[in-house]
């Protein structure tokens, strides 16, 4: 994926690339400590950079809703939303709205040509609403 991307392969960004696959919708500090499992030396920074490249890059999709620190998943290019509770904050993906991309028609463009929609739902999960 990495090669495909036009990236140097090195193993911090193998390691953060395996480590958002594994974990969906990690915070940065859990990505931290999944890396460091298996790579103990790596740094903050380090970490923090391969984030920020396999964002860049496409291969990576940060998220961040309201009142949340920023997360990261490996599902890109699908234009998908996300569902998350608003007690213990777990984040569900949820596919695109019916229709066609960008999944939302906007009912005044002002003039934009719209090519993505991010819509999050907030709700409770079924754990914390009974």
């Amino acid at each position: 994926m990495l090669r495909g991307a036009a990236l140097r392969v090195t193993r911090p960004r193998v390691a953060v690339l395996s480590a958002v696959h594994a974990h969906s919708h990690a915070d940065t500090e859990s990505i931290i400590g999944a890396v460091r499992r298996d790579l103990p030396e790596v740094s903050h920074q380090a970490v923090y950079d391969s984030l920020h490249t396999l964002t860049a890059a496409g291969l990576v999709r940060r998220i961040q809703p309201s009142g949340s620190v920023a997360r990261y998943e490996s599902r890109v290019g699908d234009n998908h939303h996300h569902v998350v509770c608003r007690s213990c904050g777990v984040i569900a993906d949820v596919d695109c709205a019916p229709g066609e991309a960008p999944c939302l028609t906007a009912s005044d463009d002002h003039g934009f040509a719209i090519d993505e929609a991010e819509v999050i739902y907030w709700g409770f999960c079924p754990g914390c609403s009974t």
